[in-house]
Formats: structure tokens, C-alpha cells, sequence
């Protein structure tokens, strides 16, 4: 075996974490069951509501393992997923501007927990959000989970 081959892999290996990027989606029901297995008869674990934001660890054959907000791993059947990115505001009070900017004008403030639906990725450190009353804007991502 020639050494080209190890040293290809072992690139790709380095190069890996730094291509990967957390997939996000969210709670596509009104309500839907995350499980301790990949299976409708294992324990259940928690009820989520719509727009939950969860990102997915895994696929396998129908279900997704997936990560929540608090870092927990549980098991939702991939078809209970949306393709809708919502976030979940993860300070006690964080400020939705104008434009992708400290110094923009304040558009609104959401307080922690609340759910905002992700539009997309300013850049900057910023995101494009929008509330589920009309209001939109952009918010930093530090203020967020699910982006």
C-alpha cells in the first residue's frame, strides 16, 4: 500500500470537522414525542411543541436522534421535523434590530424561551429572524439557539 493513501485520509480527517456544519430543524406537528430509542415503543421522554428547534445528530430509517436546547438527546420520528428553521432565544432579553448592526434602531426585544422564526444568516454574527406576530429583524447569533 503506498503511503499516498494514509496521507489522503488523514487530510480528509483534519479537514472534516471544519467542513461540518449542525444541521437545525424544528417540530413540524402541534405536538410530537421525543423517545430514548429509535422506536414508537421505547420510553418516552418528553412532548415538544411546534417550532421546537432541535438539531439532528443522526438519521436512521425513518427517525432522527436529535439534540435539544438543553444539550439532551432523544430520539423524534424524521417525519415530525420541519424544513421551517425556528430559533429559541437563550438570554433574558435580547434586542432585534433594524439591520445586521450594534448601532442599528431597535425593532423590537424577545425574552428568553421565546421562538423566532429563522429567515436566514446575515453573516457577522448576525441572523434574519422573524416573530410569529410580524415583526422581523436581525439578532446576534450568541443570543440564540437552533442557527
Amino acid at each position: 500500500m503506498s503511503t499516498f493513501v494514509p496521507q489522503l485520509l488523514a487530510l480528509a480527517l483534519i479537514a472534516a470537522p471544519a467542513a461540518w456544519s449542525a444541521e437545525f430543524r424544528s417540530v413540524g406537528d402541534a405536538a410530537a414525542i421525543l423517545y430514548d430509542a429509535p422506536s414508537a415503543r421505547a420510553d418516552k421522554l418528553f412532548v415538544v411543541n411546534r417550532g421546537y428547534p432541535v438539531e439532528v445528530v443522526v438519521l436512521v430509517e425513518g427517525w432522527a436522534k436529535v439534540r435539544d436546547p438543553s444539550g439532551e438527546l432523544a430520539w423524534i420520528e424524521s417525519r415530525r421535523l420541519s424544513e421551517k428553521r425556528m430559533v429559541l432565544v437563550n438570554v433574558p432579553l435580547a434586542q432585534v434590530r433594524q439591520s445586521a448592526a450594534e448601532e442599528a434602531p431597535l425593532v423590537f426585544q424577545a425574552r428568553q424561551n421565546v421562538l423566532l422564526e429563522f429567515i436566514d444568516a446575515a453573516g457577522g454574527g448576525w441572523l434574519h429572524v422573524k416573530h410569529r406576530e410580524g415583526l422581523g429583524g436581525f439578532i446576534k447569533t450568541a443570543q440564540v439557539w437552533g442557527a
